[in-house]
């Protein structure tokens, strides 16, 4: 498979022009099968929160959840860079809490943190920790109550406010960014004017590397995005699987002698 991605082999890549792979992912199974894939960084995201736990957006997800599933993630990755993003609520306050925090996700397996918005000082303080730090503009799903849903971010002369908080990410000391619902035109702009590396989430072609969310690429969501690509219709295939188990059993056909003892 290759040697172990580290932060500063994804800043690495952009010098060398290598795309940058990334996926969410949010316990063991699904964390080795995207390592195992070649996958080259992996989000525990705070997504976690709609994805898999139920809330309607990411805002109501805890440190103490985020942790569960860092540590479950982190038992079945090897090679792929392991990022854990930091919940809302979790640096927003201080310098001193998104330390603390930040300190407490590598300690349950991330090897790098995630933070949304130009937190500079709190970005720079983790990073002199040792932590590596991956930032994040344009649509924050935190914000969302601020921006009033989910929207694109970035149009017109809103641009330069999403240049300018990348430049000062970018100078607090963080790897890569994460660009999300902006133009592409302006994502291309960041690109090309920052020396780490831009992640897209719908943020056109031109972005270092490319971000998902894991259920939104295999179709196990019955909802479909704009930004996203159903290479799979898993939740298809798993459902008819749990149909033909249940009729099975209904029809007594199972379990057979092959499967008693």
């Amino acid at each position: 498979m290759g040697e172990n991605i580290t932060a500063p082999k994804i800043r690495a890549m952009k010098a060398s022009g290598e795309k940058i792979v990334c996926l969410t992912a949010y316990d063991a199974y699904f964390g080795k099968l995207a390592d195992n894939a070649g996958v080259d960084l992996i989000l525990v995201g705070d997504s976690v929160a709609n994805v898999v736990l139920g809330y309607p957006n990411t805002v109501p997800v805890t440190m103490d959840e985020m942790l569960h599933h860092v540590r479950a993630v982190h038992r079945g990755v090897r090679r792929s860079l392991l990022v854990a993003d930091m919940p809302f609520g979790s640096y927003n306050a201080s310098v001193e809490q998104a330390v603390e925090n930040a300190v407490s996700l590598a300690k349950a397996g991330a090897e790098s943190v995630k933070l949304e918005g130009d937190y500079s000082e709190a970005i720079a303080a983790i990073v002199k920790t040792g932590i590596p730090v991956m930032g994040h503009v344009g649509m924050t799903p935190q914000s969302v109550n601020n921006f009033g849903g989910f929207r694109v971010q970035g149009r017109g002369e809103a641009g330069k406010d999403v240049v300018s908080k990348a430049k000062s990410i970018q100078d607090a000391g963080a790897y890569a960014i994460v660009l999300e619902l902006i133009p592409a035109d302006l994502a291309a702009q960041i690109t090309a004017e920052l020396s780490i590396p831009t992640i897209g989430i719908g943020a056109g072609q031109q972005c270092d590397g490319q971000i998902q969310v894991l259920h939104d690429i295999l179709g196990l969501s019955s909802e479909t995005f704009k930004h996203a690509k159903r290479f799979a219709e898993a939740e298809n295939l798993l459902g008819k699987a749990i149909r033909d188990y249940s009729c099975e059993v209904r029809n007594e056909s199972f379990p057979t002698v092959e499967n008693s003892f």
